[in-house]
């Protein structure tokens, strides 16, 4: 795609997602213009095609590739509000303590079912009863499919997953926001009729959402549907939150100049207002990031940082707390973490051979 023609698209997708959140009627001879390939390429790797696919029908254009893509995303979203209310009925049940995180709260703020499309329900548990909320799931049809110190994926087919959170951020992530967000139980609210759950306030709610969201702008990158849900959420909040707590809140986390870019940032492209300079370089760094970022834009944030030795020597020592989420028997048995450091190595290979070769070149690449 030229970048004349990348351009045109990111015009297009934002001005038809502008006009979904807003409620704003899409120009149906504008929109007959489009390039529906390369809208859907677009919206594709940044989770919106449904909302995307939405827009589009509400002026009369119907695409088969968009029409089925909102299907999946109705029909993923409604199957997976039935496993978590099931899910959270099986934790009161036993006492286990929980509560819904990031797409299972926002995709209620927005106008219409399956605009905010989830890869999985994210839900912060009691970490002490990790195991027993696994056996749940399990009992549940579902499997687990990879752990980390932080989180551990459980997938069932077709559709629907839970990543279990025992915590928020790990120490390898960012040891500010670990040290942070350790006590976050303390914080939350009990839900109304409910023993075990619990939620954020709306101004935590947001702080954490901006600071997972910087995780990831620092690390991978990240894409239009965070900056969309940041849109989302302060023009369905904004009015009521308590911007100086906020403010103090995230200028702990050293993330108060991050949030105030970012929200200016959104507030101006789905608002329909003219971008600054910044902004518009934040805006190139975010599109080409995809919804969860890129390795490509990884590997050049940790060689920035750590330099090209201390990036290898990041990818290929990683720290305990990281290693015992992928092998449990060090929890037990730390001293062998040295000999887990080439176990990684060899199954990566085996595995995953490319992002290997990928991350090893990034080190050695101009």
């Amino acid at each position: 795609m030229t970048a004349e023609k990348n351009r045109e698209t990111v015009n297009d997708i934002v001005y038809l997602l502008s006009c979904s959140v807003n409620g704003t009627p899409v120009d149906r001879e504008r929109a007959g213009k489009m390039d529906l390939s390369a809208l859907y390429e677009m919206a594709d790797r940044h989770l919106l095609t449904g909302i995307t696919a939405m827009a589009l029908e509400s002026a009369g254009i119907r695409d088969e590739a968009f029409t089925q893509a909102k299907g999946k995303a109705v029909r993923k979203v409604a199957a997976m509000d039935l496993d978590r209310v099931a899910f959270q009925a099986r934790l009161e049940e036993a006492g286990i303590w929980y509560m819904p995180l990031k797409g299972a709260v926002l995709k209620d703020l927005y106008p219409r079912m399956g605009m905010r499309q989830m890869s999985d329900n994210d839900i912060l548990i009691d970490g002490t009863r990790m195991d027993d909320a696994g056996t749940i799931l399990e009992s549940m049809g579902f499997a687990c499919d990879h752990r980390s110190s932080v989180h551990t994926v459980y997938n069932r087919p077709p559709v629907s997953s839970f990543e279990l959170h025992r915590r928020l951020f790990g120490e390898a992530e960012d040891r500010r926001m670990c040290d942070s967000y350790r006590t976050v139980k303390a914080r939350l609210i009990p839900d109304e009729g409910k023993r075990c759950g619990f939620h954020f306030s709306d101004e935590d709610f947001y702080v954490y959402m901006v600071a997972h969201e910087y995780k990831h702008y620092k690390s991978t990158g990240t894409g239009l549907r965070s900056l969309l849900d940041t849109y989302v959420y302060c023009q369905k909040k904004g009015g009521i939150l308590d911007w100086q707590y906020i403010g103090e809140e995230t200028e702990k986390l050293g993330i108060d100049a991050f949030e105030r870019q970012n929200r200016s940032l959104s507030a101006h492209l789905f608002g329909g207002q003219t971008l600054s300079d910044g902004e518009r370089e934040q805006m190139e760094y975010i599109l080409f990031s995809g919804t969860y970022g890129t390795e490509g834009n990884k590997a050049r944030n940790h060689i920035r940082r750590r330099g090209r030795l201390g990036y290898l020597f990041e990818r290929i020592f990683l720290p305990y707390e990281s290693m015992a989420g992928s092998y449990p028997i060090l929890k037990k048995l730390p001293f062998l973490l040295p000999f887990f450091w080439p176990v990684r190595i060899v199954s990566a290979l085996i595995a995953k051979p490319k992002k290997v070769f990928f991350q090893l070149g990034a080190a050695f690449r101009p």
